[in-house]
């Protein structure tokens, strides 16, 4: 009965789970695991869930949406309304269709007749739509927090329109300088309403602003501006502007000035219109604070997120010009892929640019007779003098493979390069830094592979179809890193091992960027991710290069805390075209090695007077051998000791090395033989070794001889001295380089057919 005396009509219309259905406020209930057991409609849009909600009941009352940095608050939620308490708070929640929600949040214990705690009750609203003090300043602490964990600009942007839109304006606008022009950089607006194209300004448009305008003056003063009312400020808008405004119902809006440092950086525009409803539809003066005070800590972000940007810009531009610029030439034999992926920022572990720029490096070396060296390389560290240390060493190992250094003497070399350039340690000491690195020689004739390792991870073999990692033989310690041994620090030792390539293969290096990924949430599994990129490339095996180098790329999942190089090369399956032949080194073979030329430049379709020219430089090679062949061929050897050379000589045992006797200083048998006629020098031989390519022909002559060729300037007079000079003219490049036998005289022109 009423207080009028009549009695209440029982119809069910406020009963039962109707009151839930209908209630015009979120309420989500949950079981004492914290498990979902019914989500009213209210809450369903509220959080950007679907009308069917059934997915979601039995899962976490976090799943809702709750973001990670209120997790824990979530959790005491939990635990102090299972206690019999009731808890009051708010939440940042990230609605299904990503948009950022403040809301205010009311829990209340779900107790069973007998007064046990069977779950819990959560009523929940928009925070801000009831314009409660609290829930402002909450806001401003959210935006504080939000912003602080940004450094990229373009993130920094979005979180800014994530945070206001829809919680406290309808409509946001960043608008910022550009030298002297004012541009639009952020129009979001609720509702996903989008305004009609040329009314108001786009994103990435020049802004201009009446002298008279609300904005304009914002910025002029220095001062945030209230227009509590739009309906004022339509006369100051240009016609277009004016009409949508008033098509959208525009009441209210708040311009402040974005300020750094002293300088003026733009302007933040906020605005409400009738969009959507909410209780509080005008600004008032308490709102204007805010907004100045959230413009305040927005410019700062704004201000580090652009320092950030640009020396993120420098470093990686530094880094960038350190490695190979652009696509590497062509080569004989070989299909070449490269790819180089910086490390992506760290913002939540305080690194800044330290994580942007890294040791990674690689490259693609052309060397003498058409053969290639292939480098990949890992410098220890982060930073600018990581980057500066792989800039200097890729410099140097390019110097020393352009010289025909062995694979192993190269890297021998490098490990005294870097020892020089460490830094103190600030405790008295030297900080050597220590460097993978691979390199390896390619034969696209022979297919063979000459290589050393410095502590690099073997590339992977990708093969009719199977991938797997390549067998290397040899694997030696890092560049810059001593080893220990019975008397203290020793000097690193290299080795050198030949391999050959199946035709077609393809080789896959790559640094350790490339897999050491740390899932969301999870730790670094090594094993793991090389399964993952074992299992994607062999899915793109028989694709081209770059699909194989994109695909490894993305092949393991996770956050890339490392930067990343890798080389794809693949070796052709046809033979490439050659021919060679063994001399005696005597004067009338000369003529011999120059038909052998010319037939074989003849069949390969060589422009005639190409052929000639060739011919020519042939026989000053051969001529240059056949003059200073020695008669006792001389062997060098590379061991762990360093290079070294045995030389027989007539009636001496062998001196220096090959196992011969000890020297002795008894001359007695050395005065015997001495009165013995002297045996007739045997004649040595050498090899003449020509090579096609797609664009050129490269001659190699190899004999036994240890001295390398140099020009030398002749007299006007002088009948010889001149050949070295005519093939340093005439050919595009040529050069010589030690073997383990003697040396390689070479040179190459450019191959023209008739």
């Amino acid at each position: 009965m009423n207080q009028r005396g009549d009695d209440f009509r029982h119809d069910g219309a406020f009963t039962g789970a109707a009151v839930f259905e209908h209630a015009q406020t979120a309420v989500v209930v949950a079981d004492r695991a914290g498990r979902l057991r019914h989500i009213n409609p209210y809450a369903r849009a509220m959080f950007g869930l679907s009308a069917d909600d059934g997915h979601l009941l039995g899962r976490s009352f976090t799943d809702l949406g709750i973001q990670d940095s209120d997790r824990d608050r979530a959790d005491q939620l939990v635990r102090r309304v299972l206690r019999g308490e009731t808890w009051d708070g708010t939440f940042a929640v990230v609605r299904a269709d990503s948009a950022w929600l403040h809301i205010r949040v009311s829990a209340v214990p779900l107790k069973s007749p007998a007064g046990a705690v069977d779950g819990f009750v959560v009523f929940a609203d928009e925070a801000l739509r009831s314009g409660r003090v609290e829930d402002l300043y909450g806001l401003l602490d959210r935006v504080g927090s939000r912003l602080a964990g940004s450094l990229e600009f373009g993130s920094t942007m979005k979180a800014v329109a994530e945070i206001l839109v829809p919680q406290f304006a309808h409509h946001c606008f960043i608008d910022l300088f550009d030298h002297d022009r004012l541009v639009r950089h952020v129009s979001v607006h609720a509702e996903g309403w989008t305004p009609p194209a040329g009314t108001w300004f786009d994103v990435g448009e020049e802004v201009r602003y009446p002298d008279r305008h609300f904005v304009y003056t914002a910025m002029r003063r220095f001062e945030t501006v209230l227009v509590s009312d739009y309906a004022y400020a339509y006369e100051t808008d240009d016609a277009r502007s004016a009409r949508v405004a008033e098509q959208v119902g525009v009441t209210s809006a708040i311009a402040a000035p974005l300020r750094a440092r002293g300088e003026l950086l733009g302007v933040l525009t906020l605005a409400l219109s009738r969009l959507s409803p909410r209780q509080k539809t005008r600004y008032g003066g308490f709102d204007r604070d805010l907004v100045g005070a959230l413009a305040s800590r927005v410019a700062l972000a704004i201000d580090n997120a652009r320092l950030f940007e640009e020396e993120r810009r420098t470093a990686l531009a530094f880094q960038q010009s350190l490695l190979p610029r652009g696509e590497f030439p062509p080569f004989d034999g070989l299909t070449i892929a490269h790819r180089y992926v910086p490390a992506k920022p760290l913002e939540a572990h305080g690194h800044g640019i330290q994580t942007q720029v890294g040791g990674d490096f690689y490259d693609v070396i052309p060397l003498s007779a058409g053969r290639v060296g292939l480098v990949i390389g890992d410098v220890e560290g982060r930073g600018p003098h990581a980057a500066a240390v792989m800039g200097q060493m890729r410099a140097a190992l390019r110097a020393f493979a352009q010289a025909d250094r062995e694979p192993a003497d190269i890297l021998l070399a490098l490990d005294e390069w870097v020892r020089q350039l460490g830094r103190p340690d600030g405790s008295g000491g030297t900080w050597v830094p220590s460097v993978s690195c691979l390199y390896m020689v390619y034969d696209a004739w022979s297919r063979e592979l000459s290589y050393a390792n410095a502590g690099h991870q073997a590339p992977l073999l990708i093969n009719d179809g199977q991938v797997e990692e390549l067998a290397l033989e040899v694997s030696d310690t890092l560049l810059g890193v001593r080893a220990r041994g019975g008397s203290g620090l020793e000097d690193a030792v290299y080795h050198q091992a030949n391999l050959e390539l199946p035709a077609g293969a393809t080789l896959l290096l790559y640094t350790d960027g490339l897999v050491d990924r740390r899932p969301l949430g999870g730790s670094v599994d090594i094993p793991r991710s090389m399964e993952y990129l074992y299992e994607r490339v062999r899915e793109v095996a028989d694709k081209d290069v770059d699909q194989i180098a994109e695909t490894a790329l993305t092949a393991v999942p996770g956050e890339i805390d490392d930067d990343t190089a890798l080389l794809v090369v693949r070796t052709h399956p046809g033979e490439l075209a050659m021919e060679e032949g063994w001399f005696i080194a005597e004067a009338p073979t000369v003529g011999d090695a120059r038909h052998l030329a010319s037939s074989t430049f003849k069949n390969w379709g060589m422009d005639r007077d190409q052929a000639e020219l060739a011919c020519l430089l042939v026989s000053e090679i051969v001529t240059n051998v056949v003059i200073h062949a020695t008669p006792h061929p001389v062997r060098r050897e590379f061991t762990a000791d360093g290079v070294k050379d045995s030389a027989e000589l007539p009636g001496l045992g062998a001196l220096g090395g090959g196992g011969g006797d000890e020297f002795d200083e008894d001359w007695s048998d050395l005065l015997e033989e001495a009165g013995e006629e002297p045996a007739p020098p045997q004649a040595t031989e050498f090899l003449l070794r020509l090579r096609r390519g797609a664009e050129s022909v490269w001659v190699e002559v190899f004999d036994r001889d240890l001295r390398l060729p140099r020009i030398r300037s002749a007299g006007a007079d002088d009948e010889g001295g001149r050949g070295l000079y005519l093939v340093d003219q005439l050919a595009t490049r040529w050069g010589s380089r030690p073997t383990p036998d003697g040396k390689a005289v070479w040179f190459e022109v450019p191959l023209k057919s008739e």
